[in-house]
């Protein structure tokens, strides 16, 4: 039996759908014959004779999709993961968008940046005794090669120098096109994703990644790529399409990061300490110098600044929105008796941290999560604005239908506007901006870019100016880090900062449970799962009533029609209304194989004369309820699909 017989054959004792099946086959194929394809050959090859029939189905299944502005997901063989081909298409496809988008305009230029993976099969999907391109590639070579595609199809590329130590974090990429007055950008990272990750995502020339339709568009060009055009990179540099940046945007980036203090810098008299970790990322370019700049002297991790993709000092994913990531920062901090640690991943778009309890410092922290830090830093960003007299005119802050709703009840105690109701993405706070700055309103929101105050989402992401498009943590650090020290000099700590907003504005807890569905099983199911509960939303979740329903796919409600299918998968998204108790929005994640159940439930502000006996009660009820809740929902969702919940599957985080 030939090997394309084998693997049908051996495709079919795999659960999928039969469709799926056929189209492995008829990649499989295309793989196995291509010249294209040839130094993929012993891989698969053996796959096939190993009988990796669940593995080779899902390599083979599809084309990585290219989702909400390009592709994510594990390096390895076939249409279906990261590899130079299926990096090539994306960017040939870029070039026909970009040659489309800007006609006649024959100077086009794009900003390369990369993150620090390097692929080492950490999954021990491959044979280690065969030839194996994939094998050792970085990030760094993803970009070097779409430089060559671009340069193929005669636009210019701006990138570090080929021997350059730095790296360009995701939010510096975002001023480095606004900087270079670039068409648009890409980035070759896969953010806090597992080692064996990658991808690359696109910006459109303001900053920002597309939105729809403009994202299905350029999708369209991709999926029509046949044939990429590519030259060799001594080339590509010798014919002058590709050029090296130098420091200049660099050192205006970090000026615009200073730009965002809002407090005096700090002295010996506030005897404040920090300690700072970028993970192993690249932030310790970008947040670090930021916090120096504007005159922290931040204490580090040592053993997890080396920028390194395969994180060897981080526990469990390098990533602040986990707990455990923060461990080696958080001894750190208690030797130096620091007040706060400040953490970034490895593209160094998102921020975290842990704050002592002691205003002396060191002792036993506190965990903030990514709604913790985006209610603290809307609240100090306006109290000081507003202390100052520097609010302006009509200011706004963007937030996220998933983000707590306690940023905005502060914002409107101080007045300011607020857009509470986006899809999951700094893209579409982006969209807000741009509609500020072209229109002068978005909804029923006006102002100008200058009134931006704040972006921010659930997902530990920040961002802080109007003058870059992407979350940041290099604005963000500077402004946690000042809130932190303010704290201190009125007398509390961070966590007591914490306690007296939810007094003030209300207890809310916020919590994300995780639904795994893992391969191409899980990904049948999760759909299944979505639509099932589409179709028949429950009436109550563990006893509350469900007092309102709304899928964002359903074209007669507020969204509208859908403009393709990258915005049907963003607005795969249902929303369960729990009167005025709070809510549970189900979606699938756009860049790991689950679904997010967010869930919040919340109080209303202490009232004066409450007890605090009476007002902790009350607080541990809502943490008793959001468990119920979790538990009776995940239970319920997974009844969809035939399953029920593993042990400890309803965990929240505390």
């Amino acid at each position: 039996m030939d090997l394309l017989a084998a693997a049908k054959q051996g495709f079919e004792t795999v659960d999928a759908d039969p469709a799926f099946r056929a189209k492995a086959v008829q990649f499989l194929e295309q793989w196995l014959s291509g010249g294209d394809f040839t130094p993929y050959r012993p891989q698969i090859e053996w796959l096939v004779t190993a009988s990796k029939w669940a593995d080779l189905l899902d390599m083979f299944y599809q084309v990585l999709p290219f989702g909400t502005g390009g592709r994510r997901g594990a390096v390895g063989i076939g249409p279906n993961r990261m590899n130079l081909w299926t990096l090539g298409a994306s960017v040939q496809g870029h070039s026909e968008f970009l040659k489309a988008r800007f006609p006649g305009k024959t100077d086009l230029k794009v900003a390369l940046a990369y993150d620090v993976r390097q692929f080492e099969d950490k999954r021990k999907v491959y044979n280690p005794a065969l030839p194996n391109p994939v094998l050792h590639l970085s990030s760094k070579d993803f970009a070097k090669f779409a430089a060559c595609v671009y340069a193929a199809n005669g636009i210019h590329s701006h990138i570090l120098p080929d021997d350059s130590n730095r790296y360009l974090a995701t939010p510096e990429l975002s001023f480095a096109i606004r900087f270079l007055g670039a068409q648009g950008g890409l980035n070759v990272s896969a953010s806090h994703n597992p080692p064996d990750d990658n991808g690359g995502k696109f910006y459109e020339e303001r900053g920002g990644q597309p939105v729809p339709p403009d994202d299905q568009i350029m999708s369209d060009y991709v999926d029509q790529v046949k044939t990429i055009r590519s030259m060799p990179w001594a080339e590509a540099v010798r014919g002058g399409k590709v050029h090296f940046l130098d420091d200049s945007s660099h050192k205006a980036y970090i000026g615009l990061c200073a730009k965002q203090s809002i407090t005096a810098p700090p002295t010996k008299a506030d005897d404040f300490r920090l300690v700072y970790t970028p993970l192993h990322g690249v932030g310790s370019m970008t947040a670090l110098e930021a916090l120096q700049a504007v005159g922290f002297k931040p204490f580090t991790v040592a053993e997890q600044m080396p920028p390194n993709g395969q994180f060897p000092n981080v526990t469990k994913s390098p990533n602040p929105e986990v707990p455990e990531s923060m461990d080696r920062g958080e001894a750190e901090a208690k030797t130096q008796k620091a007040h706060l640690v400040i953490a970034t991943d490895p593209d160094a778009d998102r921020i975290g941290g842990v704050a002592s309890r002691s205003l002396e410092g060191g002792g036993e922290f506190r965990f903030l999560t990514g709604q913790e830090i985006c209610a603290m830093i809307t609240h100090f960003k306006l109290s000081q604005l507003a202390r100052s007299g520097d609010m302006p005119p009509s200011p706004v802050v963007v937030t996220t239908e998933v983000t707590t709703s306690m940023v905005g009840r502060i914002a409107r105690s101080f007045n300011v506007q607020i857009v509470e109701n986006l899809l999951v993405g700094f893209k579409y706070i982006a969209e807000v901006i741009w509609q500020l700055e072209s229109t002068g309103h978005y909804e029923d929101v006006s102002g100008t870019t200058s009134d931006f105050l704040l972006g921010c989402e659930e997902s530990h992401g920040l961002q802080t100016t109007a003058e870059l498009r992407d979350k940041d943590a290099g604005g963000a650090a500077v402004l946690v880090a000042e809130m932190a020290l303010e704290q201190k000099r009125q007398g509390r700590t961070v966590p007591e900062y914490l306690d007296s907003l939810a007094r003030q504005y209300g207890y809310f807890r916020n919590e994300v449970l995780n639904i795994i569905m893992t391969g191409i099983e899980g990904k049948s199911n999760m759909g299944r799962m979505l639509d099932a509960l589409r179709k028949t939303p429950p009436k109550t979740i563990s006893g509350v009533a469900v007092t309102g329903f709304e899928d964002l796919r359903d074209e007669n409600g507020r969204m509208g029609p859908l403009k393709g299918a990258t915005d049907a998968s963003s607005r795969n998204f249902l929303i369960f209304r729990l009167g005025d108790i709070g809510k549970v929005v189900l979606r699938p994640s756009g860049t790991e194989p689950k679904a997010k159940a967010y869930l919040e439930v919340r109080s209303a502000p202490w009232k004066p004369g409450t007890t605090a006996e009476a007002w902790d009660a009350a607080c541990r009820e809502i943490d008793v309820q959001v468990q119920k809740i979790a538990t009776d929902f995940l239970t319920m969702a997974l009844a969809t699909v035939g399953q029920k919940p593993a042990a400890g599957g309803d965990k929240l985080s505390r």
